[in-house]
């Protein structure tokens, strides 16, 4: 593998889109591929590279494959078609976040094919994905980690081999339980704040200089207070994530308190047909004169 390696990204939503262009600007993007073929064709005029039409096409002409879609189930279809096509020693680099099982399988998958496989999930909200400042959770070898470093480094500010694979999967687990648990305390306060009657523009930026302090708080308080719910996470996608949270948490027997809760009120606001908000809609339940 070349010292720039031929890249291609698989998923153009609302994190993968701004990955991907940086990977353009770095000069590293070869193709792209998406499911929605409008978006592709979009994307790769905006910045001067192939829409391939298919992943085996895109897996012909890449070094390395990232992927950013949503489910167990696409990582596995996506492996499994790029796994066909791929050249030898083709490395799939997935930032999703699926379950660890899931990463071990893609590996394997991947290896019988004369490939390799890593699984990478992200965190950073779509800010950090812009801004190119994710931080990036590893699981996999730590030479196939060394070889599609280079695409890793145009959009993370942190790169963190945590183990084996799946080892990154079992870390962002772990973010997203403080994540949950972050957000729930930080929309129950702010919730407490309004009906204080408190001025957000004088208490946000006071909270934030102390210990109660957080990216979500910097990030969400000002827009929540606004009823402001199209900026980042889908709160439908944390749903999905602290599902799988859950039975990690089972396996070893630690307390799932803030994973249950989270899963119930996410569950409630997707049931009023709010799936695509961003995870500070969750201050509409902690409410009590405001739906």
């Amino acid at each position: 593998m070349s010292l720039s390696p031929r890249a291609g990204f698989v998923g153009l939503g609302a994190m993968g889109r701004p990955m991907a262009a940086h990977l353009a600007r770095a000069g590293l993007l070869e193709a792209v591929w998406t499911r929605t073929p409008e978006n592709g064709a979009a994307f790769a005029g905006e910045h001067g590279v192939a829409a391939a039409a298919n992943l085996a096409a895109l897996a012909a002409r890449c070094e390395v494959v990232a992927l950013c879609v949503p489910a167990d189930a696409d990582v596995l279809a996506s492996v499994d078609e790029l796994a066909g096509a791929a050249r030898p020693g083709m490395i799939v680099v997935d930032h999703s976040t699926v379950a660890s099982v899931t990463a071990r399988e893609a590996q394997r998958r991947m290896r019988a094919a004369g490939g390799d496989f890593v699984d990478a999930p992200v965190s950073g909200g779509v800010e950090g994905a812009r801004n190119g400042k994710l931080s990036v959770m590893l699981g996999g070898d730590a030479d196939v980690i060394e070889r599609v470093r280079p695409v890793l480094e145009c959009y993370a500010a942190r790169i963190g081999h945590m183990g084996g694979i799946g080892a990154g999967q079992d870390a962002k687990a772990v973010n997203q339980v403080l994540v949950a648990g972050i957000a729930a305390a930080v929309c129950e306060g702010l919730a407490l704040a309004e009906g204080l009657g408190l001025d957000p523009e004088r208490l946000l930026p006071t909270l934030q200089a102390g210990a109660a302090g957080s990216w979500f708080l910097d990030k969400r308080g000002a827009t929540m207070l606004r009823d402001e719910f199209g900026v980042g996470f889908k709160l439908a996608l944390l749903h999905k994530d602290l599902a799988i949270v859950r039975e990690l948490a089972r396996s070893t027997g630690t307390d799932r308190s803030v994973i249950e809760k989270a899963l119930a009120d996410y569950a409630e606001l997707m049931a009023r047909g709010c799936g695509s908000d961003d995870i500070s809609a969750l201050i509409r339940l902690k409410r009590t004169t405001k739906a």
